[in-house]
């Protein structure tokens, strides 16, 4: 087994060939002329397009899909029960019998959703956390190898004229302008490809390729 002292030696390595000469020559030659060394990283980018973290999401909206087919056959026995609880009369004891039986299903039905709407919440949480806290250690690995002491968060979204939202957050970006050889986010997209495995069987949906 590769230990994690190899493991980060061969992230070195390869993250060597995305970053160089660009981020790396323009760093070291920096070095005795900059008091800090800045770089970007575009984390909404890599939420995004990374594979690993697209097939997480793909399984949480996989397993939503699987109950939302659960909660179908739920309802339905639950209109049929209530269709059935119209043709009895009212005060009989088959009418009070079926009343409770329908009460109960709706009943756990509403708990049985709300339980399942807080567990696929939590796991789309989860991922995000754990994801970032990947992305971070990766921007954090870079930096340190790269002699960089601030890295700035940035977004390379275009601005769409037709779509007033993506107006506003182009106008309110925070970096108007970055050189190129700064964006540090195919460096860290090539570290998670390191740290993040994407399990068999699990699709995912084509996306933008990976920025060089």
């Amino acid at each position: 087994m590769r230990t994690v002292r190899h493991q980060v030696c061969g992230i070195a390595i390869g993250l060597a060939t995305v970053l160089a000469p660009g981020l790396m020559t323009r760093t070291a030659s920096a070095q005795d002329t900059a008091p800090h060394r800045v770089a970007v990283v575009d984390v909404a980018y890599i939420f995004k397009n990374h594979p690993g973290i697209k097939a997480q999401v793909a399984k949480v909206e996989g397993d939503l899909k699987a109950y939302d087919g659960e909660l179908t056959q739920k309802r339905d026995q639950l209109k049929s029960t209530a269709a059935k609880l119209k043709t009895l009369s009212p005060g009989s004891p088959e009418y009070a019998s079926l009343e409770e039986q329908f009460a109960g299903m709706d009943s756990k039905l509403r708990l049985d959703m709300a339980r399942k709407r807080k567990e696929l919440a939590d796991a789309e949480a989860k991922i995000y956390f754990d994801n970032y806290q990947q992305i971070a250690a990766g921007v954090k690995f870079l930096a340190n190898h790269y002699k960089i002491n601030l890295v700035l968060r940035y977004n390379s979204e275009d601005m769409n004229q037709a779509n007033g939202e993506s107006v506003i957050r182009g106008v309110m970006k925070n970096i108007v302008y970055h050189d190129a050889s700064l964006d540090m986010t195919p460096g860290v997209m090539q570290y998670l490809d390191k740290v993040i495995k994407v399990e068999p069987g699990i699709a995912v949906a084509p996306g933008a390729a990976t920025r060089q």
